[in-house]
């Protein structure tokens, strides 16, 4: 029961910092120093990604209408079909686009960043790198109005630009693939709203993907006990993500995102601090 509990307070961390910028890795690594799992190294390396397939159906929940490629029209006879809706195919096209440079990356090196990489000292400096870059980029775009304002208006170079920066994320845990994208949308010119909307559809091909090679790593011999928390963890991310993603989209048309950037540096002090007098 106790490890069922734990589960249900990793998905619920899950759920909220995948989507805000503020690098669910770096609160994971802090909430499994003080809550750890009773489960193998293995497993837990695998539980901790593969629970992102419950934020990934939050965002395929709140955003079907814009994801889905289908549509039911009715006919001028009183009939109806199934249509290709060629805007969202347009829109698939360039979220597969933006994911090609972490995916190429990712594939061939993901091992390596990750015994590299993973690590407090990696994740703080990139929490408050990003921090930092949030608020200089807030300042610097201060009362100036976006040039892309609709998913629409998202071009090729751009969203492969945006794939860049999620690059970034990709080779440094700490950085916040969210926070990252984000980021580099508004250098590039692009609303806030739509920034975070593109994150998060950017997100499902991207850690499904990151889910499946976890899976697969690991293999299918699961305990009774591990699909227990396996399936607690992704069921509390599903329905925290619902939540988050909500506030998120509400915070984002009013207000910038320079209190994340103020949060992170916080956090990654926080964690630097903690760390190195623990040792």
């Amino acid at each position: 029961m106790i490890e069922l509990l734990k589960a249900f307070l990793f998905g619920i961390v899950e759920g909220i910092t995948e989507w805000l910028p503020i690098s669910s890795t770096g609160h994971m690594i802090l909430l499994n120093e003080f809550v750890k799992l009773d489960v193998s190294e293995a497993f837990y390396s695998m539980f901790e990604v593969v629970i992102q397939l419950g934020a990934i159906l939050a965002v395929v929940v709140l955003f079907w209408g814009q994801i889905f490629p289908f549509e039911r029209r009715k006919g001028r006879h009183g009939g109806a079909s199934i249509v290709l809706n060629t805007d969202t195919v347009k829109l698939w096209i360039k979220i597969l686009v933006a994911c090609v440079p972490a995916a190429i990356v990712g594939l061939k090196w993901n091992d390596l960043f990750e015994e590299l990489f993973y690590n407090y000292q990696t994740v703080s400096i990139a929490l408050i790198v990003f921090g930092v870059a949030f608020i200089l980029v807030e300042n610097a775009h201060k009362g100036k109005p976006a040039r892309i304002n609709a998913l629409t208006e998202l071009t090729y170079p751009t969203v492969f630009m945006i794939g860049m920066f999620q690059l970034i994320a990709a080779v440094f845990p700490g950085t916040s693939r969210s926070g990252a994208t984000i980021v580099g949308a508004l250098l590039l010119g692009v609303s806030r709203t739509v920034a975070a909307e593109f994150t998060f559809f950017l997100a499902i091909p991207v850690m499904f993907g990151a889910s499946l090679l976890k899976i697969l790593k690991f293999g299918f011999a699961f305990t009774s006990t591990e699909l227990m928390i396996l399936g607690i963890g992704t069921i509390t991310a599903f329905v925290s993500s619902l939540l988050i993603i909500r506030f998120l989209m509400g915070f984002v048309k009013k207000h910038d995102f320079k209190v994340f950037g103020w949060y992170r540096i916080i956090l990654g002090i926080a964690v630097l601090a903690y760390f190195m007098l623990a040792k």
